[in-house]
């Protein structure tokens, strides 16, 4: 049997993997704190964080684009060389064109293999940055926003990041080629290059009005992706609840009105994009037709030779290039600016409990208070609180746990004085309904622990051994075994079992179970109650429950009625002599029989 104590924790990688690891840098070691007071803003600090990468693909890039403005210079002075049959030139400039493909397909290589890593580093840090806030928040985050809403953020928006720091590489060899052109052009002619040198940046500033009404429609695009996939990430958690009542219908004709109006808004952004295509292709094709009739008309009167009419040519046919990748930068920097006011709402989250400036000392003791309801945890017992109101049971919870503002004190200190890695490490709060994590066992199991119960322990005492065999032969291959998403394939017992084998591992100093026997059979619930008592020996635990099987085993029971403890006892004091209490724990006790 493997124990978790003895197990190298999954973090640990063999040289190999260390070895890719340091090669590619991805995860960032420190993804750095965001600049959100802007959706540029929030950007440049993105690009910041990567500036050497960045700054070698600007390089590449600019080489490459650089290479292909002056190749037509080159051409024209190859075609005037052979004009005046003078063989040497003609091959010494088809040398420098050569010259110049080659510099221009190595450069390219390189600009695209930057490309790709200033994408991944981006799409990298941003998705550590909003995975390390959501980390943050915890149990605040899922009642702030929407599931579907951080997917979105985590993976679209993310990606739109990306997309703009990849643009950036060609962007400037666009702005360089522009002016080296512009040189040039001067250079051969000076009506021909004034021509070149006003018209494109006007035709540039034709797509101008085009950017604020497509970011708006990008903008309501993204809010009604974000719903439609919010929309289907709860359905999918509860489709077993959606066809218990027979809403399958219902859903649909949500889901299909969502999609319908995210039709409308794609169709609404695809109209002005389509247009700033159109005109990216459009505008440069009819100055390229202008500017080879001027030149024609320069040859004619003899101002410019035949080789300046080629070179000229080329390079507007290749000022198609820098323009085009102007428009392409202006549709990704407005989806990039979209995404990134996404982020920062998401990122801009606070939790519900601000973590104190100037923390308390931990305390000695684990006697856990909650002044609001009376609820008290004397350290080493084993409670079990049974409400009459479920609703105040979960509110219950979340103050002892810290989730909420609250009177509760750890050893005579006040929760919300201590910072929030102590309470998180001193206090566990297991839901109800625990989320099981795609993976492996071990992968869900290997969590922060003291070390003092092993994955056999709390296997046994979570009476978890089903679980265990119909995952693999033994713990050992079980251990290995995939978990789907959500635990899906488990059932509700099955995925309650396998929580609280979780929880007893990390062996905090307060546990605190809400109903984690409610989805087993009356003998396994009976074990259960049995084998927390055992392994929790010692330590402080509390059991939110109305089950009689429970409450037969532990120390004190706590009734809680109208949000304040009416009475505390044996299970069998308070059946005896609290009406109220019996008539909340009789109903389970009908259930038990029937």
């Amino acid at each position: 049997m493997t124990s978790l104590h003895h197990t190298p924790r999954i973090g640990s990688r063999s040289p190999a993997a260390v070895g890719r690891r340091a090669l590619t840098h991805l995860p960032l070691t420190d993804p750095g704190s965001p600049d959100l007071r802007s959706p540029s803003r929030f950007i440049f600090h993105v690009a910041k964080g990567q500036r050497r990468l960045l700054a070698v693909g600007i390089t590449w890039g600019v080489l490459w684009m650089v290479a292909q403005s002056i190749v037509p210079a080159a051409l024209g002075a190859a075609v005037q060389a052979a004009t005046d049959n003078d063989r040497s030139a003609v091959l010494r400039w088809a040398g420098v064109v050569l010259f110049l493909g080659v510099v221009q397909a190595l450069a390219g290589i390189l600009r695209h293999r930057s490309a790709v890593g200033n994408w991944l580093t981006s799409a990298s840090r941003v998705s550590q940055m909003v995975a390390r806030h959501a980390a943050y928040l915890g149990g605040d985050l899922p009642k702030q926003v929407a599931t579907g809403e951080v997917v979105a953020v985590s993976s679209t928006d993310v990606e739109k990041i990306g997309h703009v720091l990849d643009m950036t590489l060609r962007f400037a060899g666009a702005c360089v080629s522009f002016v080296v052109v512009a040189l040039l052009l001067l250079h051969g002619s000076l009506e021909l290059g004034l021509v070149v040198i006003i018209g494109m940046p006007l035709l540039a500033l034709c797509i101008g009005p085009f950017v604020k009404p497509l970011e708006r429609r990008e903008d309501v695009q993204r809010e009604k992706v974000g719903k439609a996939t919010a929309l289907s990430a709860d359905t999918v958690a509860g489709l077993r609840v959606l066809r218990g009542i027979g809403g399958e219908q219902l859903f649909l004709e949500r889901f299909g009105e969502a999609s319908q109006e995210v039709r409308h808004a794609a169709v609404n952004t695809a109209r002005v994009r389509s247009v700033m295509d159109a005109l990216q292709v459009a505008l440069p094709g009819l100055f390229v037709v202008a500017v080879t009739w001027l030149g024609a008309q320069l040859v004619v009167s003899g101002e410019i030779d035949v080789g300046q009419l080629v070179a000229f040519y080329g390079f507007t046919a290749f000022l198609v290039l820098p323009l085009r990748t102007v428009t392409e930068m202006a549709n990704h920097w407005t989806a990039g600016i979209v995404a990134a006011r996404r982020i920062i709402r998401v990122m801009s989250l606070e939790r519900a409990l601000a973590a104190p400036t100037d923390p308390a000392d931990e305390p000695t003791n684990n006697r856990l208070v909650d002044r609001s309801s009376g609820v008290v945890l004397e350290p080493g017992s084993l409670t079990a609180l049974v409400f009459d109101d479920p609703g105040e049971a979960d509110r219950v919870a979340e103050r002892l746990g810290g989730y909420q503002p609250n009177q509760v004190t750890l050893g005579g200190v006040p929760l919300d004085a201590l910072s929030i890695e102590v309470v998180r490490r001193r206090v566990l709060v297991q839901d109800k309904d625990p989320v099981i994590l795609s993976g492996t066992l071990f992968s869900l199991l290997d969590i922060p622990a003291t070390g003092r119960v092993s994955i056999e322990d709390a296997v046994d005492a979570a009476c978890a051994f089903d679980v265990i065999e119909s995952l693999g032969d033994d713990l050992e291959s079980a251990l290995n075994s995939q978990l789907p998403e959500r635990g899906r394939t488990l059932s509700g017992g099955q995925r309650q079992r396998l929580a609280l084998t979780r929880s007893l591992i990390a062996d905090p100093d307060v546990l605190i179970l809400d109903e984690p026997t409610s989805a087993v059979d009356a003998h396994t619930e009976a074990r259960v109650a049995m084998g927390i008592r055992a392994v929790r020996a010692g330590k402080t635990t509390a059991v939110i429950t109305t089950s009689p099987l429970v409450l037969e085993h532990v120390d004190t029971v706590q009734v809680v009625v109208d949000g304040r403890v009416l009475a505390t006892g044996s299970h069998r004091q308070l059946l005896n002599s609290e009406p109220r209490y019996r008539a909340v724990v009789a109903r389970e006790d009908e259930a038990v029989t029937r």
